[in-house]
């Protein structure tokens, strides 16, 4: 199994590491104050994602979160079958995410200096939200990374995309997130889930995080690949951290503090 380490210049191999070291400090991502590389807004860090808020150049201004691997995975093709949960879990955060900055901010003197996502939190399926991959060899020219995988989750509308940007974002080139699990699913088990189809998001399969992400014979041979995350998976989609940490997955609020998230365990 490859170990996809980070590779030197990546910018999202450095926001990944920035995170982590802070984090471990228990203080805000910061960068240093003589780099030539604008300040991410964190918004979330678990041990398989880092997710910043795109500030420099979002397509739309009601918000443009990217989620970065950890790993330095160079794209899509590299994901197996095993690697469905991940997927899942990019998606429930990217609903987290957007719903966090689509809601009205709260009155001053109400706002906790912590902000948390209890594991009882809905997700919210908007229509409104966007998420998915811009597959090589096309590239969003304003965020030009193309080796390290990474998902994109914005609310529409995209006013702030220009129609350059917007073939990244098009058919050619947007691979979908739902489209993509829905695909992997339809490949490797007995369930079909019509990919591209409206009505799929009601379909059973959608609601077990991990449906579809093992295989095997009929003997009972498991033939599954070895997958890429490096966590337990949650009920709600969330990861957990990994088995050789004892640290929680961290929401960094706007103001800078982090909060442990609560979750349930499958």
């Amino acid at each position: 199994m490859a170990t996809f380490a980070p590779k030197p210049g990546c910018p999202l191999c450095g926001i990944v590491a920035s995170a982590a070291a802070q984090s471990e400090r228990d203080i805000p991502p910061v960068f240093s104050p003589t780099s030539t590389q604008p300040q991410a807004e964190i918004l979330w860090r678990d041990t398989n994602f880092t997710a910043y808020r795109e500030k420099v150049n979002p397509v739309s201004s009601k918000g443009h979160v990217i989620i970065a691997f950890n790993l330095h995975v160079p794209s899509i093709y590299t994901l197996s079958s095993t690697d469905l949960p991940l997927l899942v879990n990019v998606r429930s955060l990217a609903h987290r995410l957007l719903s966090s900055l689509q809601a009205p901010p709260p009155s001053p003197a109400l706002t906790p200096s912590v902000q948390t996502f209890p594991s009882t939190t809905p997700l919210q399926n908007n229509n409104q939200f966007r998420v998915g991959f811009i597959t090589p060899p096309f590239r969003d020219n304003k965020i030009p990374v193309t080796d390290h995988l990474h998902a994109h989750a914005y609310i529409e509308p995209a006013d702030l995309m220009g129609w350059w940007r917007g073939v990244s974002y098009g058919p050619l080139a947007w691979y979908a997130i739902d489209d993509l699990i829905a695909e992997i699913r339809e490949s490797f088990s007995n369930n079909r889930v019509k990919s591209g189809y409206e009505n799929r998001s009601g379909a059973p399969i959608d609601m077990v995080p991990s449906a579809g992400a093992r295989t095997g014979t009929a003997d009972g041979v498991e033939t599954s690949e070895p997958g890429i995350a490096n966590a337990d998976m949650y009920e709600d989609g969330l990861a957990s951290p990994s088995t050789s940490s004892t640290r929680s997955p961290t929401l960094v609020s706007p103001q800078g503090s982090t909060a442990s998230l609560p979750s349930i365990r499958v």
